[in-house]
């Protein structure tokens, strides 16, 4: 269906909008979008301050047209595919370090910053933003916050929920409110600072983020630990865990992610099951690094390499380049539908297994990887993607997977968002009437769904909108 757009340029300066098509198709389309299923926005503008995202959105909401917040365009579940056409609006150019408040350890930013933007302008008040996701060169701070996205050192630091003090947001209808405060805590009120963060644009627009930040740590240490079986390897992630070791980061590698890294970092990792580890403290990291190496040494690691500044770098640096790596890796096969789940750290052994295994029944591989310290699991199942038979079986090992992550009691996505790939998980894991409760907060600020329609729920699988008629 296409909308009428004319009215941005009521409001946005013609340099700002676009009814081209390579905008519109610069749009259409997010990391995980499979090939051939992008769709064009009817137009795109590029609002500069709050005031122009509230006129966009009020003049959008009375002419029944769908409005999709766009960012940086990383994501993998479809967040950001303007399912419904209507108007893309990129935040990108909303990209100002507002405000810093050292002695407060805050900061105020604009949503289209970069993470990495965001630890430049902290850098010289020796603070740091814990929860950035490895992507933060690339990624938005706005695009994190609708996700609630969460990186490597989510096991030490918690998710991006954990950070955000306050925002300013609009509403469709473009009202314009401000959630939190700045105090590290409070009890007035509904959350609706939590309320906003993860529900993808669906609820509101976010243009200023209050973020707490943390202080640097003294001593880094950094490395990884090479294993001959996966199994021992993910044991060893859940026995770090249970004795208490203090670590930033611990992530999980099997030997075909190693292959990818090698192929595009020209590295020479060994191609077996990797973990590697960064450990913070501002005394006694030695002995955190020795804990871990004899847990590790117990389940049967075969080498524990551990070290500082720049040879932590050179250890660590194909696994900072895995996600390119990933987008870069040459046919036969590719990713089928690329995704992430979390369980339980106790039963982290077993869903990789499971992972490993399901794709082995189907005759296809799966390269999982991730933020093992807290149950999280990155899958990437490969098959040719012009075989429909192997492309189905993909599908399929991918269903699996999400399936029994559930079923352990974890989630379907852990840091990914919902977007359009997991809705049908919602029900299954919220139940029936957590996931009506959810529909409800949903019509009751946003009646018209002008907001991100086609995401996260369930019953717009098939294209429907759940509100279509603008108020009077």
């Amino acid at each position: 269906m296409t909308h009428e757009c004319s009215f941005l340029t009521d409001h946005l300066p013609d340099d700002r909008v676009s009814f081209g098509d390579d905008e519109r198709g610069d749009h259409a389309a997010d990391w995980g979008t499979p090939p051939g299923e992008d769709v064009m926005p009817d137009a795109v503008c590029w609002p500069e301050a709050t005031e122009e995202v509230s006129a966009v959105l009020a003049a959008a909401t009375r002419r029944g047209v769908p409005v999709t917040p766009y960012a940086a365009g990383t994501g993998l579940e479809g967040n950001a595919l303007p399912a419904h056409r209507g108007v893309s609006m990129d935040l990108t150019r909303m990209d100002s370090v507002l405000d810093v408040h050292p002695a407060d350890f805050q900061v105020d930013v604009e949503p289209g910053v970069f993470g990495s933007a965001v630890n430049d302008a902290v850098d010289e008040a020796d603070l740091f933003l814990p929860p950035l996701p490895q992507s933060a060169d690339i990624s938005t701070v706005g695009g994190m916050v609708a996700n609630d996205a969460s990186g490597a050192k989510t096991v030490k630091y918690g998710e991006v929920h954990d950070w955000v003090l306050g925002l300013e947001a609009v509403l469709a209808d473009g009202t314009v409110i401000e959630t939190g405060s700045r105090a590290k805590k409070t009890s007035s009120g509904y959350n609706l600072t939590d309320l906003l963060v993860g529900s993808e644009g669906t609820l509101g627009v976010v243009t200023r983020i209050t973020f707490e930040l943390a202080r640097r740590p003294k001593q880094v240490r950094g490395g990884r630990a090479t294993f001959d079986d996966l199994d021992a390897a993910a044991e060893a992630v859940s026995a770090t865990m249970q004795a208490g070791v203090d670590v930033a980061t611990i992530e999980l590698l099997d030997p075909l992610s190693a292959a990818v890294a090698n192929a595009y970092s020209g590295t020479d990792l060994p191609e077996s099951p990797l973990v590697f580890l960064e450990f913070h403290a501002n005394h006694g990291v030695g002995t955190e690094v020795e804990t871990c190496r004899e847990v590790f040494e117990r389940c049967g690691a075969t080498g524990f390499e551990v070290g500082a500044g720049e040879a932590m770098e050179r250890l660590w640096q194909a696994r900072r380049d895995l996600a390119p790596a990933m987008v870069a890796y040459d046919p036969p096969r590719r990713p089928v539908k690329p995704g992430d789940v979390t369980v339980p750290i106790s039963d982290y052994p077993a869903m990789v297994r499971f992972a490993k295994d399901e794709a082995a029944a189907h005759g296809l591989d799966v390269l999982c990887f991730g933020h093992a310290g807290d149950g999280n699991v990155h899958y990437n199942v490969l098959v040719d993607l012009d075989d429909p038979d192997e492309r189905a079986a993909g599908t399929a090992v991918s269903d699996a997977i999400v399936e029994r992550a559930i079923e352990l009691g974890g989630t379907s996505t852990g840091e990914h968002g919902v977007g359009q790939g997991k809705r049908k998980y919602l029900v299954a894991e919220h139940g029936e009437a957590g996931v009506e409760a959810m529909r409800t907060v949903k019509h009751a600020l946003d009646p018209t769904d002008t907001l991100n329609p086609g995401k996260i729920f369930p019953e717009t699988l098939d294209g429907e909108r759940l509100w279509v008629d603008p108020p009077e």
